[in-house]
């Protein structure tokens, strides 16, 4: 009987949001917010009611409008889209404000004035997967408004969408080119005096959403293998990985990332066999200089990964000798099983919250089980640990340190010739324990054989803060930065700026990269407690009590005693003046 009383009807959903809401929010707040209920007044809702659309919902960045028409629904993006564009080239000096839209065209659920159902998630994900500025639409919407709507579609392929069982074709709108803008885009990032090159996400093509952790694991594979190569740079799987599910413009990517090579493909898993496909296009002109496809059984998936490095090493440098591919042949465990699992624990450690690390870490532990000297794995484990202790997520400090130091001696101990293991165990042993010498050691170890490992110049960085050496800490942070430029985990590299440049005395500057990184990452623990002290230390005393009063929010049982154990700096004086700017700031004893 409940079935019954459902009330559904055929819609065009129109979904919108803010392209980097939280960075605009970071520079400027109030700003933002006036800017935006401006643009809510003087053209949203005006447009949305002249093509009698109806704004289902506002989600503070974001918008969902139900039309009756499909024509209606693209007809109004184009005019939102137009206009913001002719805003952007009125000359304004604040950051301008672009909006993402996606339009599906698909049944729906009625629940008082809310709307629900497939046909609006997938409008959503479109949404997701529409670059800054732009519209997509389902191949469903693009029926409706085909010879309807004066605009040009260009077909973006097959899409497979979070959540969605099956995959969607999207069309996006060329909105033809940009009316001239004040506000010039950030520079491209130069090209380095090497051969550089970034892999994105592969497109899992196997319809199971499951599957995901799958093919990202086959793509940080093959970046690993390529960054052994010490003439080619690599960007990190973190910036790379940032692309993920969205309709990307290679030249835009390597405008972005500063590289001259992307590669892009797909993995198809099925039963016990595994496709893998792939094409090599050079950013700077756009053209195809390389593509392949791979077939074999799941058992020969190593071999897949190293016939595609292989084959991408020889079409962008014909001459490289046969020893340097071979040096980029290196497997993390040759147990399929234990494989598959640290595949899906490293999918849930970058997401980064209190139980997606939990997840991994046990995700890690099924890894280590299956292949007792997996190194990367214990690494990995060990990592974990880390996170938990400098989120002030520890629930029983003795013992996980302990765990810690054993999982980081084990990483070290079966991978000696594996930078991943190195530069984790290192990292780890500095930090948790204070061993900061091995821990040097180790990690420069990673950085020989890996040379193009963004994380290993992070954590090189910090072992460097510890052992005070601030403007060595400041060149290899730099490094890890220009080799992942868009890296989910910039915050912590943004914090290591800070660090170093607290180390060195120089408070303003110190102050002014934590809060960058508290921009991104507004509970960083480490970011809070850096703020604070800097702030104090500039005297900036307000500024000071009020990262203080934060950080005592999220770990109020840290006292002056503790700070040893926080952040280990080798110098008392270092260690004198952290102490005193975090009492000052208002740190009991």
């Amino acid at each position: 009987m409940a079935e019954e009383r459902i009330q559904r009807r055929l819609a065009a959903i129109l979904s919108a949001d803010v392209v980097g809401y939280s960075r605009l929010m970071g520079i400027d707040e109030a700003g933002t917010l006036s800017r935006l209920n401006a643009l809510r007044r003087e053209l949203i809702d005006p447009t949305i009611a002249a093509h009698s659309g109806r704004i289902v919902k506002l989600m503070g960045d974001g918008a969902l409008v139900e039309f009756a028409s499909a024509v209606n629904a693209v007809t109004c993006a184009i005019e939102i889209q137009r206009q913001l564009r002719e805003r952007d080239a009125g000359g304004t000096t604040a950051a301008p404000i672009q909006f993402r839209i996606g339009i599906n065209v698909g049944d729906i659920i009625i629940e008082g004035d809310d709307i629900l159902g497939d046909g609006v998630n997938i409008a959503a994900r479109i949404e997701g997967i529409t670059e800054a500025g732009g519209i997509s639409i389902s191949e469903d919407a693009w029926r409706q408004v085909q010879g309807k709507v004066a605009a040009n579609f260009v077909d973006a392929g097959e899409q497979t969408l979070k959540n969605i069982t099956r995959p969607v074709r999207v069309y996006r709108l060329e909105l033809g080119p940009k009316p001239t803008s004040a506000i010039q885009p950030p520079p491209a990032l130069a090209l380095p005096d090497r051969p550089s090159i970034a892999i994105l996400p592969f497109q899992n093509m196997s319809g199971d959403p499951e599957q995901e952790y799958f093919a990202d694991g086959i793509v940080e594979d093959i970046i690993t293998a390529l960054s052994r190569l010490r003439w080619l740079l690599v960007i990190a799987r973190n910036s790379s990985f940032t692309y993920k599910g969205r309709v990307v413009d290679v030249r835009q990517v390597g405008r972005d990332l500063g590289v001259r090579y992307v590669l892009e493909g797909s993995v198809r898993k099925a039963a016990s066999r595994v496709r893998i496909t792939g094409q090599l296009i050079d950013t700077t002109t756009g053209a195809h200089l390389w593509a392949n496809r791979f077939d074999g059984g799941l058992e020969e998936i190593f071999d897949l990964q190293d016939q595609v490095t292989a084959s991408v090493v020889s079409a962008i440098a014909p001459k490289v000798e046969q020893a340097e591919i071979e040096r980029a042949k290196r497997k993390p465990t040759e147990s399929l099983d234990a494989y598959d699992y640290y595949l899906r624990g490293i999918a849930r450690f970058y997401r980064g919250t209190r139980n997606a690390l939990s997840d991994a870490l046990e995700l890690f532990q099924t890894a280590i089980a299956l292949d007792p000297e997996f190194p990367a794995a214990y690494g990995m484990a060990a990592w974990c640990y880390m996170q938990r202790k400098n989120n002030g997520w520890m629930i029983d400090r003795v013992e996980e340190t302990a765990s810690a130091e054993r999982l980081a001696w084990h990483a070290v101990r079966f991978g000696k010739d594996d930078p991943i293991a190195l530069y984790t165990g290192g990292w780890v042993l500095a930090q948790v324990e204070g061993q900061l010498e091995a821990g040097a050691a180790m990690i420069a170890r990673a950085l020989t054989l890996d040379p193009n490992l963004a994380a290993a110049w992070h954590s090189s960085g910090w072992v460097r803060i510890y052992l005070g050496e601030p403007e060595t800490a400041i060149e290899h942070i730099e490094h890890a930065m220009r080799l992942s430029p868009l890296d989910p985990l910039f915050f912590g590299m943004l914090n290591g700026m800070a660090a170093a440049h607290f180390l060195a005395g120089r408070y303003d500057k110190a102050s002014s990269w934590a809060e960058k990184a508290l921009r991104d990452h507004p509970n960083y623990l480490p970011a809070l407690r850096m703020s604070a002290a800097s702030n104090a230390l500039a005297g900036r005393l307000a500024h000071a009590q009020k990262a203080m009063a934060r950080m005592r929010q999220f770990d109020p049982g840290l006292r002056v005693t503790g700070l040893k154990d926080v952040i280990p700096f080798r110098g008392p004086e270092d260690c004198a003046r952290y102490v005193q700017g975090l009492r000052t700031a208002g740190l009991p004893d």
